[in-house]
């Protein structure tokens, strides 16, 4: 493909991640009733944070949530990626706690989640389970546009509430149409911190909002979308979808397979601001946040939950403190000791990158993990 094509194709992927995600807020109205000033969407979360500290203080720590549901996409060569984000969600759920995995992969890809996934059940006192899908798309769609949109076939997670199963499958219904609620994760996220602490932010939603985001910049000096698009984006700065909660059933009932294929199509929306949850940076904790300089203050606070290796940070030289999380979690075998055979190697891979701006800050990747592991319950 030529560099043309190549810059043609991230340019469709952009306009479309960020207009569906805008239309995740859409309820007919006037368009100009849409326009949120910087400042207004600087209060609205920071009035969002403090509903977060309150919900989340209410509920005790050793509270068991009924099952967490963890949903990604998989094709072509990231199956040692996905395993690595797997392996490091297990580590932070505690045994006790139901964990599902619901994962959408190529065919070939089938039997190699299959076999890892049942060793890693046998290792958790069975408190995990997983389902495997086929990648699906709606018959009224270009199954194979639909595929290459995003990073490889990672546009299913767009069709993830939508009430069809499959081109061969006599009756319609949807993939997931028992399933509430789900953690939507690219392949290329790695967990620091317990899932309970992101899936909590569900009960911080109110009544009307479907999906829960993290800003895609929180410096309007850097921001992309606030400097250059011309294509409708949430909020101040854009949202960025790799790591997202979904509430399914509010997305069904709200028909949201009715607007997906149109929206590609045709991007002239009329919407308002309300179906969206905007939690903090430390929930999608991507280079962008310490390249230049540190930008994400609730990481530094409390430390990255989840780390988002996003433009191949987790296998490129560009970023080496997060090739060097990705690189301990890789070598992690689970079920052996956490802080001799994945805290310590971290922290020494950590160390050698305090050269650059992220290695600067790199308290940041542990913080989380140091206040987890001394409490963590690891049965094998």
């Amino acid at each position: 493909m030529s560099f043309s094509s190549n810059v043609n194709v991230l340019f469709v992927c952009i306009v479309v991640s960020s207009a569906l995600l805008y239309y995740l807020g859409l309820s007919f109205f006037s368009a100009t009733l849409a326009k949120v000033s910087v400042s207004h969407s600087r209060n609205e979360l920071s009035n969002h944070n403090r509903s977060y500290e309150s919900a989340i203080k209410s509920t005790h720590r050793t509270e068991t949530i009924s099952e967490i549901a963890v949903a990604v996409v998989a094709c072509g060569d990231r199956l040692d990626e996905t395993l690595t984000m797997l392996k490091s969600a297990l580590i932070f759920t505690e045994w006790w706690q139901p964990l599902r995995f619901i994962i959408f992969s190529d065919d070939n890809l089938t039997s190699s989640f299959k076999e890892k996934l049942t060793e890693w059940k046998s290792l958790v006192n069975n408190s995990l389970e997983f389902e495997l899908h086929p990648i699906t798309f709606p018959k009224n769609g270009k199954a194979e546009e639909w595929r290459k949109l995003f990073k490889p076939c990672a546009s299913q997670r767009l069709f993830l509430p939508v009430r069809y199963t499959c081109i061969k499958c006599p009756v319609l219904k949807g993939i997931l149409s028992q399933t509430d609620s789900v953690l939507y994760v690219d392949t290329d996220t790695l967990f620091l911190s317990p899932l309970k602490h992101i899936w909590n932010h569900f009960k911080a939603m109110n009544s009307s909002q479907m999906a829960a985001l993290a800003f895609e910049h929180e410096d309007p000096n850097t921001g992309w979308y606030n400097r250059f698009a011309h294509h409708p984006f949430y909020g101040p700065y854009g949202v960025n979808s790799g790591v997202m909660l979904m509430n399914l059933t509010r997305m069904r009932k709200f028909h949201w397979e009715d607007y997906v294929i149109p929206v590609y199509k045709e991007f002239k929306l009329k919407i308002t601001w309300d179906k969206l949850y905007i939690y903090p940076c430390r929930f999608n904790y991507r280079s962008d946040h310490c390249m230049y300089m540190s930008v994400c203050s609730s990481a530094e606070k409390e430390g990255v939950a989840v780390l988002h290796g996003s433009r191949g940070t987790f296998h490129s030289e560009k970023q080496p403190a997060f090739r060097a999380v990705f690189q301990a979690f890789e070598e992690y075998q689970l079920g052996s000791d956490l802080n001799q055979h994945l805290l310590l190697p971290l922290k020494a891979y950590l160390d050698e990158t305090a050269h650059t701006h992220c290695g600067q800050i790199r308290s940041v990747f542990t913080k989380a993990m140091d206040n987890y592991f001394p409490q963590s319950i690891v049965q094998v």
